[in-house]
């Protein structure tokens, strides 16, 4: 704390808090779900000076041993949380960008007067705290409940007899669940259903690569009371056969009905299967389910594991199974591992990682085979005539939209599947939204052109747009694609959208596992990626999401990684 607090000689902190302590209802504490401070016992301490932050600047402080952030912005003085919401990153080390900070991990942004979340990924809001300035000083008025709470849920709405409207999701990933949750916190009183083919409620399907024998309700989102609270219907092992856009209705497999006024198809991707002779023998797997993920771990323990692919899905496998199977092979048709996405140079550092952990890797080929014995795999034949003894497969080789169910409607679709929505979700049908991994949309950093991305983080941006307009909000996507991988409890963070980059340009020290790429398309920054620079992606992913273009010339600039640089 400053030393120099401009009080009477012999006067402290202490005796500042004790003149200061009352007993009121504080207004800024009594929010949403978590508590409510009617008639609680609140106290004031002193936290500094007001001279003692800059303009633009944010600091952590201690109240009763507690962290939180506070933060000057326009002259005024806000406290929220000190950590993310989504994975508890702090948020001192993020990017203060305006009123709201990015989290320095994965992206994920609050403001910093309500401390509402408004970038993803992530589901809840920062504690918000009074604050007030009185003859120099900077107080703080809390209490220890509200110091207590981490996280915040944003208050919602339920159903109302009254509104007869049903809005269906098909879906339950981040898209149809943020969906569902904005449509309740903007006021929305008619019924949500929700409905999946899965056997779950919403789950966090990003950890089933990572932490593969992860029980299903250990990655729940929300709990089942969530959904009953708020009056949001989740129907599990529901497949839907079609749409009938014309009559605004949902026909399941099972051969019942949902009629709905407006829908949002957020069905996600599917893993691409194999087409080579034996995909189709005992221990071939896809992962996409927790019980995929269950089944791969358990059968791998002490086995000789082949997986197919070496991207995201595949490294990531990998790296889990590399200490539990007797032997991991990865086929890939590329040089290294990421080379599409990261380059050859960031490539060529994960396959050394994962090399030193045993993975064997086979590039530049592709899968002839997998033979077996009529039944169990026993080996994959490559291209080039190797054969990889094996008692597992895991194909990790891309993924394709699921809308196969809207064969036959109006909503129309790419040559892949992706369905066509504008900037507001909209698809070709009126009252129709898509969102997520199976949403065509214009990007608006890439001057609205159109892209398929797979990226958790959107997809939850996704949803909030399309509920927003559900409601005529008249509200465009803007948000920048940011996602992260992690390997041997390593993680890299990427930011932008650098399909068809031309140029990389490398910082940093790759032998020392710290470095940032930036990709480049025309002499301009389109994507960078991290591993130890944080939070220099997210403070990328702000200037890109300002509009403002960073040259090669700028990043050339040997000031260029310093993280005072002002956005």
């Amino acid at each position: 704390m400053p030393g120099d607090w401009g009080l009477s000689q012999g006067s402290s902190l202490s005796s500042v808090c004790s003149w200061r302590f009352q007993v009121k209802c504080c207004p800024a504490l009594n929010t949403d779900e978590n508590f409510t401070m009617n008639e609680k016992q609140v106290f004031t301490e002193a936290l500094c000076k007001e001279s003692d932050l800059q303009e633009g600047e944010m600091r952590e402080f201690e109240v009763q041993g507690h962290p939180i952030l506070l933060v000057k912005h326009d002259g005024k003085f806000s406290a929220v949380g000190s950590k993310c919401s989504h994975y508890g990153a702090p948020l001192i080390k993020g990017v203060l960008s305006g009123d709201r900070v990015r989290c320095p991990w994965h992206g994920a942004c609050f403001n910093i007067k309500s401390g509402d979340i408004e970038e993803y990924p992530g589901l809840d809001s920062l504690p918000c705290f009074e604050v007030t300035v009185e003859n120099g000083i900077v107080y703080i008025t809390t209490s220890k409940q509200a110091l207590e709470v981490t996280k915040r849920v944003k208050y919602t709405g339920s159903h109302s007899s009254s509104d007869r409207s049903t809005v269906a999701i098909i879906g339950t990933g981040p898209a149809g669940l943020v969906c569902a949750e904005t449509l309740r916190q903007e006021g929305f009183a008619g019924r949500i259903v929700m409905v999946s083919k899965d056997n779950h409620i919403p789950y966090d399907r990003t950890k089933l690569s990572k932490a593969m024998r992860t029980k299903a309700s250990d990655i729940y989102l929300r709990p089942a009371e969530f959904f009953t609270e708020r009056d949001i219907e989740v129907w599990t092992s529901k497949e839907v056969l079609s749409v009938n856009t014309d009559e605004a209705r949902i026909k399941f497999r099972q051969g019942s009905f949902l009629q709905y006024n407006q829908l949002l198809i957020a069905t996600g991707s599917r893993p691409r299967e194999p087409n080579c002779p034996g995909s189709s023998l005992k221990n071939v797997f896809l992962l996409r389910t927790p019980e995929d993920a269950n089944a791969i771990s358990e059968k791998a323990v002490k086995r000789k594991v082949v997986i197919i692919g070496s991207s995201f899905i595949g490294m990531e496998v990998a790296a889990f199974l590399s200490d539990k199977a007797s032997s991991v092979s990865v086929i890939g048709k590329s040089e290294v591992p990421f080379q599409a996405v990261l380059g050859s140079q960031v490539g060529e550092l994960v396959m050394k990682l994962l090399q030193e952990r045993g993975v064997t890797f086979y590039m530049k080929t592709e899968v002839r085979e997998i033979r077996g014995d009529g039944t169990q795999v026993q080996e994959v034949i490559l291209r080039n005539g190797i054969q990889i003894p094996a008692d597992l497969v895991v194909a990790g080789i891309g993924v394709l939209p699921v809308s196969n169910f809207l064969k036959g409607s109006r909503v129309v679709v790419d040559h892949q599947g992706a369905i066509f929505v504008d900037e507001f979700m909209r698809t070709s049908v009126p009252d129709v939204f898509a969102a997520g991994d199976v949403a065509s949309f214009p990007l608006p950093m890439m001057e609205g052109r159109r892209v398929n991305t797979g990226h958790w983080q959107m997809a939850h941006s996704h949803g909030r747009i399309a509920a927003l307009n559900m409601l005529n909000k008249h509200v465009s996507i803007n948000s920048v694609p940011f996602f992260w991988t992690s390997l041997l409890g390593k993680s890299i963070r990427y930011a932008g959208y650098g399909a068809g980059h031309t140029e990389i340009l490398l910082k940093g020290d790759l032998l020392e596992l710290k470095f940032l790429a930036f990709y480049l398309k025309n002499d301009i920054v389109v994507a960078v990626s991290s591993m130890n620079f944080d939070p220099m992606v997210s403070k990328v992913a702000e200037i890109l999401l300002s509009g403002r273009r960073i040259t090669k010339q700028e990043v050339l600039k040997e000031d260029f990684m310093n993280p005072g640089i002002q956005i």
